[in-house]
């Protein structure tokens, strides 16, 4: 299976994100996987690497070539692919892997994960997609996401579009369990067309 895995690319972050990196990475090797992620040198993504790559697991990166020339590409990968812009790396991203995980990270990790509940929610995919949500860092997320629900932004169900794991083992076991939820229509009321 390929598992991709959105997070940091900061190096300044506490050191219990990285521990936690490692751990998937070397749970991603165990269960015979390949991670997918953006390939670069830094942060959670380069922990994550190393340590999948360590343990045995294939690695493909996915960068854009902006950040080739920042001499930001990971030397740990098997693969790196190159692409023309972000949007580009993210829609490779998603074709390319089974299973979605976000790890803690800043606007870039909330924006693919986001991206891809949303396309989740619109059927245009059915893959599984896991936070975890290593010292609650995801815990105001989920607060708005609660309030999208209350307020009826959001439907209750979609809480089925995502799950929230505590540690890599959790994120791992939903995957290998998960089974396809069947989504309700997106909109609330769909209105009519006039025929006027």
């Amino acid at each position: 299976m390929n598992i991709c895995v959105f997070c940091s690319s900061s190096n300044a972050i506490d050191q219990v994100y990285f521990s936690e990196a490692h751990k998937l990475g070397e749970l991603i090797a165990a269960n015979n996987d390949i991670l997918i992620n953006g390939g670069a040198n830094v942060g959670l993504m380069e922990a994550v690497t190393i340590s999948a790559s360590k343990k045995g697991a294939k690695t493909i990166g996915i960068i854009p070539e902006k950040m080739i020339t920042r001499s930001l590409a990971s030397n740990n990968m098997h693969e790196v692919h190159v692409t023309k812009d972000m949007m580009e790396r993210k829609a490779r991203m998603r074709d390319m892997s089974d299973a979605f995980i976000a790890l803690p990270g800043g606007f870039g990790t909330l924006e693919e994960i986001l991206e891809v509940i949303t396309l989740r929610q619109l059927s245009y995919h059915a893959k599984p997609i896991v936070f975890i949500n290593t010292n609650n860092f995801f815990g105001h997320l989920l607060k708005q996401f609660e309030l999208s629900y209350e307020e009826q932004f959001a439907k209750p169900i979609y809480r089925k579009l995502y799950y929230v794991a505590q540690t890599p083992e959790e994120a791992i076991n939903y995957i290998k369990n998960y089974r396809e939820v069947e989504l309700d229509s997106k909109w609330f009321v769909v209105p009519e067309k006039s025929k006027g």
